[in-house]
């Protein structure tokens, strides 16, 4: 079967998309690895129209049932490769030079009239020593996922968006002190998030520092074990009179990276920090080619999912007419 469209993320955008590509009667799948994509990783969502809070977590859930409702189909799973047209000019293959070969991570192939590529961001990494080491063992990108483990202990957050001051008052809801550690003179998150982070008595705010050195606990002064954790991190200035800081845990939240390494091979054109240049109608300049949400240099303006979710709709409806001037052409 080749889809008349294929999306590829599974976020805001991509699943935005679907539903208006359902709507259009278009035949659609949409591949990503998570349902929501990053969006998953907020504890409470106050800005989504039509609820009052809801976690990043249901939000996702809710796009993708009401995508499948009206027709979509979901794989979760991983993008490795797309190639357009027939694979190494072969002419005997049975796929247009108008269409896209989609290869999935696990090896499944899909074929595909046009593309809406909405694969988001990835998480940015700080970049230190002991990053890598301890990842899983007090290092973790997502304080929806991990916060729980670190009941009545001591945690780092580095970051000043709302990401970090959100996942700051999520981990206040487990841990007994959290360490906010951002590398500016002021936060940088929304006026109620900033409120409500200085009003917590749990949230002590270090600014103008940065962790310069992930440390396990052997590391700190304590008794290094077999599978050691995160003990303290080291800081580029002196606080309390050291630039040890001890802790359990160190969760990042320093924003992320366009994730469309693997659209190379399209040719398709980005921008200097790696965001997909798109029109007002969401195209590439490649044809039957589109892109929408955070992915896009069009989300600097504002990364939202309320925006990923209009450039999704106008990723649909563009590609939408792209497949009606195909069939006015043949």
């Amino acid at each position: 079967m080749t889809y008349d469209v294929l999306i590829i993320g599974s976020g805001p955008a991509g699943l935005m998309a679907a539903i208006y590509a359902s709507r259009y009667k278009l035949s659609n799948l949409v591949i990503g690895r998570v349902l929501g994509g990053t969006i998953t990783y907020a504890h409470k969502v106050e800005n989504f129209p039509g609820f009052k809070d809801i976690s990043g977590v249901e939000l996702g859930q809710k796009m993708a049932e009401q995508a499948k409702a009206l027709g979509a189909e979901i794989l979760q799973e991983g993008v490795s490769q797309i190639i357009l047209g027939a694979e190494d000019g072969n002419a005997e293959s049975h796929i247009s030079p108008r269409c896209f070969r989609i290869i999935t991570e696990t090896g499944k192939e899909f074929e595909s009239k046009s593309l809406i590529v909405a694969t988001g961001t990835e998480r940015r990494k700080l970049g230190v020593s002991g990053e890598e080491e301890y990842l899983g063992k007090g290092v973790s990108y997502c304080t929806t996922c991990d916060a729980p483990f670190f009941k009545d202990k001591t945690a780092v957050l580095v970051g000043g968006s709302n990401a970090a001051c959100s996942g700051a008052l999520h981990l206040a809801d487990f841990a007994k002190k959290i360490y906010l550690i951002y590398r500016k003179r002021e936060l940088r998150a929304e006026p109620v998030w900033v409120e409500e982070v200085k009003a917590n008595p749990k949230i002590e705010v270090i600014y103008e520092t940065n962790v310069t050195k992930i440390l396990g606990v052997g590391e700190v002064g304590g008794i290094r074990e077999e599978g050691e954790r995160v003990g303290g991190v080291e800081l580029d200035k002196p606080y309390s009179g050291s630039n040890i800081l001890l802790t359990d845990g160190v969760f990042i939240e320093i924003g992320g990276v366009p994730a469309g390494e693997f659209l190379k091979s399209l040719e398709i054109e980005f921008d200097e920090g790696g965001y997909i240049k798109v029109g007002e109608r969401m195209e590439t300049n490649i044809p039957g080619v589109f892109a929408a949400g955070d992915v896009t240099n069009k989300s600097l303006i504002l990364s939202q999912a309320i925006t990923a979710c209009a450039q999704g709709a106008i990723a649909a409806n563009s590609a939408f007419e792209y497949l009606k001037s195909l069939t006015r052409t043949n």
